[in-house]
C-alpha cells in the first residue's frame, strides 16, 4: 500500500485523515477511539477561556436534509464550543498525546477578541504537549453572536490582528479556520496569512436553517417551540468547500499557503478531490458521526489503492488540479462535443428525453418502440442529460474532432482553441476573442 503518511505545517500523523472540531473530538474518551480506529490526527472541539460556563441546548441540536433514500446529505447544528470545563480538557489532551506521539493533536480555540485572552489561554495549550492550535473564526451561531467565530471570520482586518497575537505568544503551528459565509474567501485567507498563519483550514459550517416544523411553525431543530439558525455541514457542502479551498490554492498572493480541507469529506474519492485541489490533509466530521470512526479504514485502503494505481505519493497529490481550475473566460469556446447513448445500456425510461424535450434543446428523439436518440444537429453538449441519467455511463460526451462539421452550425470545427477577452472599453463586458 501507497505510504500515506503526512506532514502538515511539521506536525506528522500516519495518514492525511483528521477528524475536524465538532462533537468525536469532545472528550478523551472519543479520541482514544478514533486514533485506535486509525485516523491519523484530530482537532480537539474547540475550547473556551476559563470562565462562565458554556451552557447548551438540552434539546434537539440537529437538523438534516436526507436524500430520497433517507440517506444524510446535511446536518444543521445549533451546538456551541464545548460545555465541559476547560481545565478538565487540558488534562485529557496531555494525556491522551502522551499516549499516542505518533498521531497529531491540534487544539481548537475561541475566545474573545482581546490579546489578554489569547495570551491567557496559549501557554495553557502549549504545556499539554498538543501539536497546534486552530483558531475557530467560523461557527456562525450562539458565539458569534458574543462577538466571537464567523463575528471575527468575517472581518479580515481582525483575523490577521489575533493571527499575529497567537504568533507573537506562542512557538505552536498556528491553523486559521475560515468562515464560508463570506463573499470571497480570498480575504480572510489573505489576511491570516499577513498576521503569520502556519496554514488556513476550511470550510467551516455555513449559516442555514434546513427545515420548518410546519405543525409548529418553527425552525428546526425546534426548542420549546422555536428554532434558531445553525451550521451546515456534510455532503452537500462539499462543492463550496471544493470550489473555495481552489480559490485560495490559486491565488498567487497566498502561493504555498497550506490548506487544510473541510466540508463533505466522506469517502476516500472526497479526499482526493481536496487534495488535488490544493489541500495538504483533510478534516472530517460528519461522515465519522454517521457511519463511526472506522470510516477512516475504508478513507486509508481507497486511497492508498489509488496512488498505487497511478504511480503516485500523496506529494504527488497535492495540488495536481490547480492548473486546471480557470476562470469562464478562458475555456475553449471551440471545443464542440455530442452526447452519444449506449443503446445496450438504456433501460428506455426516458428521463433523457423528457429532461433535454422539456427544460433544454430538444436535442433527443424518442421512436414509437422508445429507442431514444441524440439529434446532433441540436446538441449544445450540456450533458443534462448525463446527469439524470440513472445508469452511471449509459450517455457519454464524446469530443467532436477538429476539422469535422458541427452538424449545429454547420462549420468545420476550429483546431485552435478560442477563448473570450475583455472588452477595451468596458472590463465588465466581454467580446468573443478575433
Amino acid at each position: 500500500m501507497a505510504d500515506l503518511t503526512s506532514d502538515f505545517v511539521g506536525i506528522k500523523s500516519p495518514n492525511p485523515f483528521w477528524l475536524a472540531s465538532a462533537p468525536p473530538t469532545d472528550k478523551e474518551y472519543n479520541v482514544r477511539r478514533a486514533y485506535e480506529a486509525g485516523w491519523g490526527g484530530v482537532v480537539w472541539k474547540t475550547l473556551g477561556e476559563a470562565g462562565p460556563p458554556v451552557v447548551n441546548v438540552n434539546g434537539p441540536r440537529y437538523g438534516a436534509i436526507w436524500g430520497a433514500d433517507r440517506r444524510l446529505l446535511g446536518l444543521n447544528n445549533i451546538e456551541l464550543i464545548t460545555d465541559r470545563p476547560l481545565e478538565v480538557n487540558l488534562r485529557e489532551i496531555k494525556s491522551v498525546k502522551r499516549d499516542y506521539p505518533d498521531r497529531a493533536l491540534v487544539v481548537s480555540l475561541m475566545v474573545p477578541c482581546t490579546e489578554d485572552a489569547w495570551k491567557a489561554i496559549l501557554p495553557l495549550v502549549e504545556e499539554t504537549g498538543a501539536d497546534g492550535v486552530e483558531l475557530n473564526f467560523g461557527c456562525p451561531h450562539g458565539m458569534s453572536e458574543r462577538g466571537m467565530g464567523s463575528a471575527v471570520g468575517q472581518v479580515p482586518e481582525y483575523i490577521e490582528m489575533v493571527t499575529r497575537w497567537v504568533k507573537q505568544h506562542s512557538r505552536m503551528p498556528c491553523i486559521v479556520k475560515l468562515t464560508p459565509n463570506i463573499t470571497d474567501i480570498r480575504k480572510p485567507a489573505m489576511a491570516a496569512h499577513a498576521g503569520g498563519a502556519d496554514a488556513v483550514s476550511l470550510i467551516n459550517t455555513i449559516n442555514s436553517i434546513t427545515s420548518v416544523d410546519l405543525d409548529l411553525f418553527a425552525p428546526e431543530p425546534t426548542i420549546d417551540g422555536k428554532g434558531a439558525h445553525g451550521g451546515y455541514c456534510g455532503p452537500a457542502v462539499k462543492p463550496i468547500a471544493l470550489n473555495m479551498v481552489s480559490e485560495i490554492a490559486r491565488a498567487p498572493e497566498m502561493a504555498g499557503l497550506p490548506i487544510s480541507g473541510i466540508g463533505g469529506v466522506t469517502t476516500w474519492k472526497d479526499a482526493a478531490e481536496f487534495l488535488a485541489l490544493g489541500a495538504g490533509n483533510v478534516q472530517v466530521c460528519t461522515a465519522a458521526m454517521t457511519y463511526g470512526f472506522k470510516v477512516v479504514q475504508e478513507m486509508i485502503s481507497g486511497l492508498s489503492q489509488y496512488l498505487d494505481e497511478k504511480e503516485m505519493v500523496l506529494s504527488d497529490l497535492v495540488g495536481r488540479a490547480v492548473p486546471n481550475v480557470s476562470d469562464w473566460q478562458h475555456l475553449n469556446l471551440n471545443y464542440i462535443a455530442k452526447a452519444k447513448i449506449d443503446q445496450e445500456a438504456c433501460i428506455k425510461c426516458g428521463r433523457c428525453y423528457a429532461a433535454c424535450e422539456d427544460t433544454s434543446h430538444q436535442a433527443i428523439a424518442m421512436s414509437d418502440d422508445r429507442v431514444f436518440s441524440v439529434k446532433d444537429e441540436e446538441c449544445v453538449a450540456c450533458n443534462l442529460c448525463v446527469n439524470v441519467c440513472p445508469i452511471e455511463g449509459c450517455i457519454t460526451m464524446e469530443r467532436v474532432a477538429p476539422g469535422a462539421t458541427d452538424l449545429r452550425t454547420g462549420k468545420s470545427v476550429p483546431a485552435e482553441p478560442a477563448d473570450w477577452t475583455v472588452h477595451p472599453n468596458n472590463p465588465m463586458a466581454v467580446k468573443a476573442a478575433e
